[in-house]
Formats: structure tokens, sequence, C-alpha cells
């Protein structure tokens, strides 16, 4: 058995400018950043949405609050990741969301059920008077109605592969894969 194939669709350049324009379009479909919150999706969207709100900071002059969002006890498979799930923190950034445009971040969107995770632990926070979902990728795949308002590339995805995200804080740098499990020999 050989190891799986990596393609790097998009290198740290390409997603630089992806997240540039993500970051723009944020602000744009906002009327500005008055009233914004980002929350990134524990693990690489957290990562992400601090990178937007770096890059709406340079483009506004504005702090954009940004916290994390950790849906494991939201799952609907819940049960299938064991007995003792690992729970990681969620960081509201503000004292509420009441009112406030929120925009989820996260790293790929594929079936829609993380995101659908996300939604309810943000509404458990309280009432935001809109909820927008930013990817940096959207490889397809949908099993809920989610489509996202932001997207940085759609891919096209066969569905033994999958795509992956690096981050330089979990991965060491900044770029996006197409992953292909090896075939087995026989």
């Amino acid at each position: 058995m050989s190891d799986a194939q990596r393609v790097t669709i998009m290198d740290q350049a390409a997603v630089d400018r992806a997240l540039d324009r993500m970051a723009r379009e944020i602000v744009e479909r906002n009327g500005g950043t008055e009233g914004l919150a980002l929350l990134g999706i524990q693990r690489r969207g957290k990562e992400l949405a601090e990178r937007i709100q770096a890059e709406i900071q340079e483009a506004e002059g504005a702090s954009v609050p940004t916290g994390s969002l950790d849906i494991t006890l939201y799952r609907d498979d819940l049960a299938t990741v064991g007995p003792r799930p690992i729970v990681g923190e969620s960081r509201l950034p503000l004292s509420g969301i009441d009112d406030h445009a929120v925009v989820i971040v996260d790293d790929v969107l594929y079936t829609g059920r993380t995101t659908r995770a996300a939604m309810d632990e943000i509404l458990d926070w309280g009432r935001p008077s809109r909820i927008h979902l930013c990817v940096l990728v959207d490889r397809g795949g949908r099993e809920v109605p989610i489509q996202p308002d932001v997207v940085g590339r759609k891919v096209e995805v066969l569905g033994n592969q999958r795509v992956d995200v690096l981050v330089p804080e979990l991965d060491g740098r900044l770029a996006v894969e197409l992953v292909t499990p090896a075939q087995e020999v026989s």
C-alpha cells in the first residue's frame, strides 16, 4: 500500500488572496464593520477567522470581535465519537451576540452538518440579527440544505477524496491540498 496522493490546489499566496477577498466581501455584505462578529469553528476555522479579522483591520481600520466555536456537543453523530469526546472551548468575542451579524468561519464545507451544529450552538447563546457562512473551500456534497454566503474557492471532489486546509499554527504552512487515498495493491 502506498501513501495518499496530495496535490496542492491553493498555495499560500492563493489562500492569502482568497482571504483578502473574503474579508472585503464580509464587510460589504454587512454594510461596514458595525455590529459584526466572526466565530471560527475549531480547529482550522478559528485560525482562518483570525486571518480574516486581520485583513478587515488592515482594510477598514476597525477591529472586529472574533471568537471560536467547539461544536463537539452539538454534533448529530456524537454517539459515534465515543464515550468521552474531547470538548474544546467555545469563546464568544462579546458579552452577547444578540442583534449582531455573526459570521461563521470554517475551512471546508462538505455535508453541512458541522455548520448546522455551529448554528445550534450560536442560537443557544442568543439571537443574532443575521448569520452568514464563510468557508475557504466549498467541496459540494451537501446532506442538509446549507449554502455558504462567502466562498474562497469551489472545488470538484470525487467521493473518495478529501480537502485538507493547512494553517501555520497547526500544520506549519498555509495551503489547501486535495488528498486522494492510496489504492490497495493486490
